[in-house]
């Protein structure tokens, strides 16, 4: 059955919607998923502020142009594609796709590529953003970064009266030892 201009039209603007919102976008194939199978893969990447839709390749294309994406994924939308719309945290969407894949053997759904920005990564390059640190684990980082050089300057502050106090205790053990 034919989609009507109006349902394209509404199409073009959920993808360039989820376009817009999403830090990456990895594309993969699907073979033989089951809707079971692909509605518990949309449960676990929902979690992570990641949506995963099925779509029309002609009108994601057109979307990509729309949201100012100017990457060319003609020779990447061959055949059925579905795209995760990764949220704000890139390693921990990917991340979240990747180990559901594997834990259901790896041949339902595969990685074909991914867009950061407006780059095409392909497979490898894809699976490597799972590596990224999730944004807590930046917000630790740099936090740590932050805070390191304050709490140093406060040990050498202290270290003085620190040393002092400990040899004022090494004196008074051997007197008492004495007494």
């Amino acid at each position: 059955m034919a989609i009507t201009r109006a349902k394209k039209e509404e199409l073009v603007a959920l993808y360039k919607e989820n376009i817009e919102n999403a830090s990456a976008l990895v594309l993969t194939e699907q073979n033989g998923a089951t809707v079971a199978q692909i509605t518990s893969l949309r449960a676990r990447l929902r979690s992570t502020g990641t949506t995963y839709m099925v779509t029309k390749n002609t009108l994601f294309d057109l979307a990509l142009k729309e949201a100012g994406r100017e990457v060319d994924v003609s020779s990447v939308l061959e055949g059925p594609v579905a795209v995760a719309f990764i949220g704000e945290d890139i390693g921990k969407g990917v991340k979240s796709l990747n180990d559901w894949i594997r834990e259901n053997g790896g041949e339902v759904v595969k990685v074909k590529n991914a867009i950061l920005q407006n780059e095409v990564l392909n497979a490898a390059q894809a699976a490597q953003l799972s590596e990224l640190p999730t944004r807590e684990e930046m917000l630790a980082k740099l936090l740590g970064t932050i805070i390191a050089p304050a709490s140093k300057l406060v040990r050498v502050i202290n270290e003085p009266g620190a040393s002092l106090a400990r040899v004022l205790k090494a004196h008074a053990e051997p007197q008492e030892d004495a007494a």
